[in-house]
C-alpha cells in the first residue's frame, strides 16, 4: 500500500482524531439545535468533516479511489445547504 514514515502515519492518525471530535461536536449542535439555520450548519459541518476523513483515510491507506466518493459527497452536501438555506429564505415573512 503506501509507505509512510511513522511520523506521518502518526499524525494521519492524530488528524482523524480531531476529525472524529469535530464530528461529535457538529452531531451534538444538530441534536441541541436551537434553530433550523443552525441545524443545516450543522450538517454541513458533518459533511464536510466526513470529506476531510475520507481524504486523510485515503492518505493513510492509499486507496484513491476514496477521492471520488469524498468529491461527490461534497458536491451532493454543498447542493443540499444552498437548497435548505433558499427554502428557509423563502420561508421567512417579509
Amino acid at each position: 500500500m503506501n509507505d509512510l514514515s511513522p511520523a506521518l502515519r502518526g499524525v494521519l492518525l492524530a488528524t482523524l482524531t480531531l476529525l472524529s471530535l469535530a464530528m461529535l461536536l457538529g452531531f451534538w449542535r444538530l441534536v441541541r439545535g436551537p434553530s433550523a439555520p443552525d441545524r443545516v450548519v450543522a450538517l454541513d459541518l458533518i459533511a464536510g468533516v466526513t470529506v476531510g476523513m475520507i481524504a486523510v483515510y485515503t492518505a493513510l491507506t492509499g486507496e484513491r479511489h476514496l477521492l471520488r466518493v469524498a468529491m461527490g459527497l461534497a458536491l451532493i452536501s454543498f447542493l443540499g445547504t444552498v437548497g435548505v438555506a433558499r427554502y428557509l429564505v423563502k420561508k421567512e415573512p417579509r
